[in-house]
């Protein structure tokens, strides 16, 4: 863990994470409630106006608001959810209590071993910027390999059914 909190105990680095999570989901909802509702403009408005905060809106539509919680497990996509939220004007208490464990478990994750692996991954880069180098591209084709084999399955599932509603609707 950073020096900066080693004298702090477990709960208080929890908590530390867990209101940074809360105060950036909801800045980045009001942000998008703010555009939607033609409050904010310009600047806001062009932000929240890219493919990523619209593949959070269609994700959104698709699977509903357990995407919210969801979302806080991954990089980036959070943020796209999040205005998407305020961009589709959800109601302020049914996101947040959709949010909320997705900030809890943000929180354990960061708190925990998040910020262990950033500190790792620092201390690795100082010995050596190679071995660094080297992990992270086995961690990235590990995910690749993994996202690739998962799409793989999706699409094949997604022939099985159409094949399956074809033979369905071929059926006198």
């Amino acid at each position: 863990m950073p020096a900066w909190t080693s004298d702090w105990p477990v709960l208080g680095i929890y908590l530390f994470f867990l209101s940074g999570a809360l105060m950036r989901s909801q800045a980045t909802y009001w942000a998008g409630r703010g555009v939607a509702v033609r409050v904010l403009r310009s600047r806001w408005k062009d932000r929240l106006d890219s493919p990523r905060v619209h593949r959070g809106v269609r994700a959104i539509e698709r699977w509903g608001m357990p995407i919210v919680p969801l979302s806080f497990l991954t990089v980036g996509f959070q943020t796209a959810v999040n205005a998407a939220a305020g961009l589709l004007r959800i109601g302020w208490l049914r996101y947040t209590l959709w949010a909320l464990p997705g900030c809890l478990v943000w929180a354990a994750v960061w708190g925990g071993g998040g910020m262990a692996a950033v500190a790792g991954a620092i201390a690795l880069a100082a010995r050596s910027p190679w071995a660094l180098a080297g992990a992270v591209t086995v961690a990235v084709a590990l995910v690749t390999v993994l996202v690739v084999r998962s799409r793989r399955r999706r699409e094949q599932r997604d022939r099985i059914e159409d094949l399956a509603a074809e033979g369905a609707d071929a059926r006198p």
